[in-house]
This record gives structure tokens, sequence and C-alpha cells, in this order.
């Protein structure tokens, strides 16, 4: 079982995606048996009640007296409303312990990502649209076209998750796209039933807009209207639907939105991640693009000919006979959509991130060859920087310790190693040592290679000396700034007893 933190926000700015394609996944990392938290901001339009109604624990950051208004809407500065590095920190000291932070926000980069991993020694994942560079082990972008060499430029060491095949819809999706590839299409119902939903925000008010459009039709649609009263248009959206309730029909939630989707004959939506359930389902789309975060998704939708586009600004005039259009091409636009999305991609992201935490990794004990090896760990700044003696020794003084350290009969000397998958080649990544300080007890010292930082090896590490010696007691000494050990051997099951001193019992 993992500790899984996701880290994302809604607004009234940034509306709901983003929960909502995470909360996908955390049920989906639940039912495998990960620990899910959410570290999410109060403000204007959050859906903090809505993640607890879910089953999900969360942990609200602070709520600012004085809410930033973002400047415009890629203004993602503004989304985060605190400096980067102040949500980094509040966050690390949110959350006690974690194996796996999960982010999911155009707020954060690699310098928040490099400073919870350093706190807590766990590994990131990011959910991004936008091809940026992180701090990652993993990146999952479930945009329409987009490769993962898009992202290798940026970030060499991260595994990449990229394309629709990986898009986090709702695994109920998979059951109506395997339906709909086995059962003969159905002729296009008349009058065609429209899905209006333009997420849960909306704040361009782009709902009434479409509805003012749609009311030019001679032959009216009929139209099923999906805004929620967190919307800050959602009264003048009501009030048209009640007054227009012959052909409008308004809904403030729906709990299935695959059964929802099933209902109707095409859907007019803006690009977001919504897109891959409309696709999944083959619903045909007329897509409006509300921030300029979406224009990508937007333009490859109608490249590949799975959408037709219509401006935010041009919905009156263009809107009527954009949908004319949509109908004249009805069964082709809706074969190309069910070819885009199969619904599984939340099942091969849960399975890439089972594979994060499946380290091959092994202790062996250090022999004479492995002393040029681990004195040049030990002349690195980054493992000097929290040690007790931040001397560094000559070869010579390193040689003739360690030699005596291998000799000693009371003492453990291992050398931390990963194995690759076939379990034939390792790389040594580090240093954990049992010296005997007093009957039944010993004094733990850990290091890792710098260029391991970050990948919870700390972690196994500790939990591999729990397996060889848990009948004795073990006690660190970790200085007080060095923060990342202190979270590294409190997360380990470590026991306090000072600022500086832990104790591991003896492990029943």
């Amino acid at each position: 079982m993992l500790k899984i933190a996701f880290r994302v926000d809604a607004s009234i700015h940034i509306g709901s995606g983003h929960v909502m394609r995470c909360l996908v996944l955390a049920d989906a990392l639940s039912i495998n048996g990960h620990q899910v938290v959410f570290l999410t901001r109060p403000q204007a339009g959050d859906l903090i009640s809505f993640i607890k109604q879910r089953g999900h624990n969360v942990c609200p950051l602070s709520a600012l007296a004085c809410p930033v208004e973002p400047v415009s809407t890629d203004d993602y500065q503004g989304w985060l409303q605190v400096p980067e590095l102040d949500d980094a920190a509040e966050c690390a000291d949110l959350i006690k312990s974690t194996d796996l932070v999960i982010v999911d926000h155009y707020g954060i980069g690699a310098l928040w990502h490099k400073r919870v991993k350093e706190t807590h020694d766990c590994k990131v994942v990011v959910i991004d649209d936008l091809v940026r560079a992180h701090n990652a082990e993993l990146i999952i972008d479930q945009t329409l076209q987009r490769h993962a060499a898009e992202y290798n430029r940026k970030n060499a060491n991260a595994l990449v998750l990229a394309g629709t095949q990986y898009a986090l819809i709702a695994p109920v999706f998979a059951t109506y796209h395997q339906q709909c590839q086995v059962e003969k299409q159905p002729p296009l119902r008349q009058p065609p039933r429209i899905l209006l939903s333009m997420g849960g925000i909306d704040a361009p008010n782009a709902t009434l807009r479409a509805l003012q459009a749609l009311q030019q039709l001679d032959t009216k649609p009929l139209v099923t209207v999906l805004l929620s009263p967190r919307a800050p248009n959602y009264e003048s959206v009501k009030a048209f639907s009640l007054q227009h309730s012959h052909w409008v029909t308004h809904i403030d939630f729906v709990s299935d939105m695959a059964a929802l989707m099933a209902e109707h004959s095409l859907a007019i939506g803006a690009p977001g991640s919504t897109s891959w359930e409309r696709a999944c389902v083959g619903l045909p789309s007329i897509i409006i693009a509300l921030a300029e975060n979406q224009q990508t998704i937007s333009r490859n939708l109608a490249l590949v000919g799975a959408a037709k586009q219509v401006d935010l600004s041009r919905i009156q005039t263009d809107l009527v006979p954009t949908y004319h259009e949509l109908l004249s091409q009805y069964e082709e636009i809706r074969r190309i959509n069910l070819q885009l999305c199969d619904g599984q991609g939340v099942q091969r992201v849960v399975k890439a991130i089972n594979r994060l935490s499946e380290f091959r990794l092994k202790l062996r004990p250090a022999i004479t060859s492995d002393i040029e090896q681990v004195y040049e760990w030990q002349c690195k700044p980054e493992t000097r920087k929290y040690a007790l003696n931040k001397a560094v020794p000559s070869f010579s003084e390193h040689q003739a310790w360690m030699t005596k350290k291998l000799a000693a009969n009371n003492d453990y000397f291992y050398i931390i190693e990963l194995v690759d998958e076939n379990n034939k080649e390792t790389a040594p990544v580090g240093v954990v040592r049992l010296d005997n300080s007093a009957q039944g007890q010993y004094t733990i010292s850990i290091f890792i290679d710098a260029d391991y930082f970050g990948k919870g090896i700390g972690k196994y590490a500790l939990q591999q000396i729990d397996n060889l010696h848990p009948d004795v007691i073990i006690n660190a000494t970790v200085l007080k700034e060095n923060a990342a050990s202190q979270a590294l051997f409190s997360s380990a099951g470590y026991q306090r007893v000072n600022s500086e001193q832990f104790t591991r019992p003896v492990v029943e």
C-alpha cells in the first residue's frame, strides 16, 4: 500500500476538470489498496465537499483572506494563489508522511516538486497538458496527438504516458464503448437530443450564449443543460431553461455521466477532459474553447475530424450553421470518436503508478572492492552536507576506516543496490551501516547517491533493515536541519527521542 497525496485545486477560475480527473484516478488507486488524501486550497468554486462525498480525505490548505484574482485565463500563478515555494512548504508540512505525490496544477512546476521530494523522500507524478519541465518520475498527458518525445526534451528522467489511451475517465465509459463497438449504430434521433455542458463553472457563460443561438432554429432540438449551482451564471441559465422548458431541460448534477451521454445524439461542450468521455461513447460534438489551455485539444479534435469548432466570440453567428454541418457528417464523426478513446486509460495509469513502487532493491554486504565507490560518495558535497563529521577524509584515511569496519564482527555494512527487471544487472546507489553501540543496540547511518535522491530508496532500505534485523534496537542521529532525513526516519516508524535523536525498538 502506498500513501498518496493529490495536490489539485478547483475554483471559479480553474474550473472543476482537474479535480474530476484526479478523482477518477484516486478512486482507482483506492480500489487497488492505496491510501489517498487530497491537498486543496479553499476558495470560491472549490470542490472540497464533493471530494469528501466521494469518500476521500481532504487536508485543506490555508484560505486566503484576500484571494488573488487571476489577470487572464492563463495566469497560472494566480490560479495557485500563493508563491509556488510557499505552497510547497505548506504542503510538505501538512503531509507528515507520503510515498507519492500526484500533482495536477498548472501553477506548480519543478521547484515545487523538488521541495516536496527533498522533505519526504517521495516520488512525484504529474498530470499535465502544457509540455512543461518537471521534477517527476511519471508524467501523464492525455492530450490527443501528444507524444512522449515532446516531454522528453525537458524531462529526460521521467516516464511519459502521452495520448488519449491514458485519458482519466471513469471505468464505466469502457463498458459503453464496448457496447458501441459491437452494436449496430442507431439512426440519428429526430429531433436530435443535445447535451450542453460547458464544465462546472463556465465563467464566460457560453451555456446561455449557446442556448440563445439554438433558439434561432425553426425545429428545436431537445437540449439537456448540465450546469452546477457553483457556476457564477447559474441563475441566468436556469431562468432561460424554465422559460423554454418545452425544448430545454436543466439539471444541476449527474452521478452517471456515461449514461447521460449515451441518451443524447450530440454534445456542445468545452474541449477539456470531457472530450475523451464524449469520444469514448461516440458522441459527436461542437466544441467551444473557454480558455487558452484548451486551444490545443480543440484544434487537434477538429484536425482529426472528431469535432466541430466554434469560437467563443462567434457563438451567436456560427453555432447554428456548425450544428447543421455536424448533422450532415454525423455518422463519420461518430466513427472517428470511437477510435480516439477506449476508456481503459485509468487502468493503464494505475499500473504505471504501481510499477513505480516496485523497487527491485537489495542490500548486500560491502566488500573491499566497494571502498573506492563509497569514498566517491563520501566526497560529494551532498553527502557531507548533513554528516555528523563534515570533514572529507583522505583516501588513505577512508581506506583504513572502511577496512576496519568490514573486519568488525559486531557491525553490519551494506551496499544498497538497484536490480534491473531481469534480476541480472545491479547498480550501487548508497550505503546503510549498523554500528554496534551496546548489547542488542546499534546506531544506523545511511546515505544515498545524490543522483538517486527523491526516489524513495532510503525508505525501502530502512524497510529491508527491519526485515534483516528485527530483534535489535536501532538508534539514529539526524541533524535537525536535515528535514528530508528527519521525515525519512519518522515515516519508517522510528520514534523521536528529541530534536535530533530517533530510535526503532525491537520489531514485534
